[in-house]
């Protein structure tokens, strides 16, 4: 079932989404050299903390964070803990928020101090990818558009999107109806309509999409070794035009 959201619900999910947004302020405004991705978790719990929020990470299917810290070749899901970032490092920030029991949901990927031509190109071709996606996230259009403007972004930026992982529907519960592929054909797919809140999120990488899950059960990393960027909104479809929730 997707649901559409009324305009309260919709305010509702945006203050979600603002916790969402500052959390990733906090961590863009930490990361550098030295800092561990367990520090960056804590000071994520802060903003939680004082904005009255709870996580919809922490705990999901036994998650032990509220973020989730991809390195390097970590693509998605990478669990926080005693790994010091290092200067030529990229990574990945994914979390969430509930408020008043709406969820909020987005990530974005930097570099750590100093990073190589080629890191700092295929995390602009994501957030290029991203921009795309909801450029074309108008009522009438569809979910293939959505995954079309998203490989064709990645692919002109010659990087590969990942197809074993996808956007989502959001609201009452972080994941809904309907799965949002990062690929697909113009004008295929479910029509987008008013009131649809859609979590957009390409997982670009520079060399094969193919990947490999860690024993730890979690984290995913590409199978050759080649970097990896999540780029993430919560965009919610109005008849004025895309709105995106998850923004300061």
């Amino acid at each position: 079932m997707v649901f559409r959201r009324k305009p309260d619900e919709v305010a509702v999910m945006r203050r979600a989404g603002r916790v969402v947004a500052e959390m990733h302020a906090v961590c863009r405004e930490a990361t550098a050299p030295g800092v561990t991705t367990a520090h960056l978790d804590r000071l994520a719990r802060d903003v939680l903390d004082r904005r009255g929020a709870t996580s919809n990470f922490l705990g999901y299917h036994g998650f032990p964070a509220v973020i989730c810290a991809s390195v390097n070749d970590e693509v998605v899901h990478g669990i926080p803990g005693g790994r010091t970032l290092e200067a030529g490092d990229i990574i990945s920030i994914d979390c969430g928020a509930i408020i008043d029991g709406w969820h909020g949901d987005a990530a974005f990927t930097m570099g750590v101090g100093e990073i190589s031509a080629d890191d700092d190109a295929l995390i602009e071709t994501g957030r290029r990818s991203l921009d795309a996606a909801i450029e074309v996230m108008h009522v009438g259009n569809t979910i293939g558009d959505i995954g079309h403007a998203t490989e064709s972004t990645a692919i002109a930026g010659g990087c590969s999107v990942l197809r074993d992982y996808t956007g989502h529907g959001i609201g009452r519960a972080m994941h809904e109806a309907p799965d949002v592929p990062n690929h697909g054909k113009p004008g295929k797919g479910r029509t987008l309509k008013a009131g649809m809140v859609l979590a957009v999120e390409p997982m670009v990488v520079a060399g094969d999409p193919e990947v490999a899950e860690l024993d730890d059960g979690w984290t995913v990393v590409t199978a050759d070794g080649s970097r990896a960027v999540h780029w993430e909104h919560s965009i919610a479809i109005t008849d004025d035009g895309p709105q995106i929730l998850t923004l300061l």
